[in-house]
């Protein structure tokens, strides 16, 4: 029953995965450069090996850029602690159920219960496992929802600060890429523009978690 109900909550993709997976759906980030409109957003100063000029094409290592940005290590965690805590309490229905089972297992084979008490205790368990499956599949897809809502959180901040940040740096386009993709295999350095937007993903995410 215990290994029932870990796999139906277990084997679920790791979150810089899916939230990749969702990102290189859009491979290539175009933004127009507005001249006139101040930035609304935090931009890092002097980043000495950024030496990447307006109307450049830059690029995003978003493997690294998933793994070092704050609000998505903060919401994976609280995911990540909510997901667990749904298991542990799945593998305890599931095991008191068990032991209930052999429980009743034994009683009836020592001849210890009637025809009639074996049928209502058997009946009573089958429809305790039953609502234990269908719970777990609930949660699992409750789960699986929130990830999803997690992910699309992440990758909404990320896609509204390259817009506002653009507007200030005016590249040409901002690709991305990750070690598993290679959409980029070799590029200039001075062209990748990861930890930059790193520093200024964190900068107004601290923004507003000191407002909450």
């Amino acid at each position: 029953m215990e290994n029932n109900v870990q796999s139906s909550c277990g084997n679920k993709t790791p979150i810089i995965l899916s939230v990749l997976a969702l990102i290189m759906a859009i491979v290539v980030l175009v933004f127009q450069f507005i001249g006139e409109k101040g930035p609304k957003v935090t931009i890092p100063e002097g980043n000495s090996e950024v030496t990447a000029e307006r109307g450049d094409i830059v690029f995003v290592r978003m493997d690294t850029l998933i793994m070092q940005y704050d609000m998505a290590s903060d919401l994976s965690s609280t995911f990540q602690a909510e997901a667990q805590a749904v298991q542990d309490d799945l593998n305890k229905r599931g095991r008191k159920l068990e032991s209930d089972m052999k429980s009743f297992e034994n009683q009836y084979q020592k001849g210890l219960l009637t025809r009639s008490n074996a049928e209502q205790q058997q009946n009573a368990l089958l429809k305790r496992q039953q609502d234990l499956q269908n719970l777990a599949n609930q949660k699992q897809l409750e789960l699986q929802e929130k990830e999803y809502v997690m992910n699309n959180q992440i990758i909404y901040a990320i896609k509204t600060y390259l817009e506002e940040y653009n507007k200030v740096r005016g590249y040409a386009a901002i690709l991305t890429t990750t070690d598993v993709t290679n959409t980029i295999i070799v590029g200039n350095v001075a062209l990748d523009i990861t930890q930059e937007v790193v520093e200024g993903l964190n900068a107004e995410y601290i923004k507003v978690r000191n407002k909450n």
